[in-house]
């Protein structure tokens, strides 16, 4: 026994279509906006019971803009702790009985050193506080005995002079 072929255009292996000459159902409403009582169409229907959707579990990962925002405050805390370091022995630090060194060759600078050390330039006899000129430092130190030297810090709020004697 054999079966006839199919009619022409139609899928031999397509399911639950009517058969052809009937007329087909109109396809429902599209549309975003709900379904009102009395429209036609499909029926109303109720809401599933489906669960909430948990919120997606964070990455483990750390994100770029993570990763740059430590950098950041690790360089800003490096620079601002190296900083504090390297003024401690700065002569606005040194109090009577220290003892002083250049700071550099070229800097009129001056830094705290141990009065031990073979750096050990001049030793304070006296530190004053405020606004020395040149001339007003140099004038101040000549009262106090021992003193061969001065050395006046102005400008950045803490202003003093300092009466130094050799070493």
């Amino acid at each position: 026994m054999t079966t006839p072929p199919p009619p022409q255009g139609q899928n031999p292996f397509a399911q639950g279509q009517p058969p052809v000459g009937q007329p087909q159902a109109p396809y429902p409403p599209q549309g975003g906006y709900p379904q009102q009582t009395g429209q036609p169409g499909f029926p109303q229907q109720a809401t599933a019971p489906y669960a909430p959707v948990p919120p997606q579990a964070p990455s483990r990962r750390p994100k770029f803009k993570t990763i740059k925002n430590v950098v950041i405050v690790v360089a800003v805390l490096t620079a601002v702790i190296g900083g504090w370091i390297a003024s401690r022995d700065d002569a606005d630090h040194a109090n009577v009985g220290d003892c002083l060194k250049s700071a550099s060759s070229s800097s009129d600078r001056m830094e705290v050193v141990g009065c031990d050390s073979s750096d050990a330039e001049a030793k304070v006899l006296q530190k004053i506080k405020g606004h020395y000129s040149q001339i007003t430092a140099e004038t101040e130190c000549r009262k106090v005995t021992g003193a061969t030297s001065f050395y006046a810090e102005t400008g950045d709020g803490d202003e003093f002079l300092l009466c130094l004697a050799d070493v």
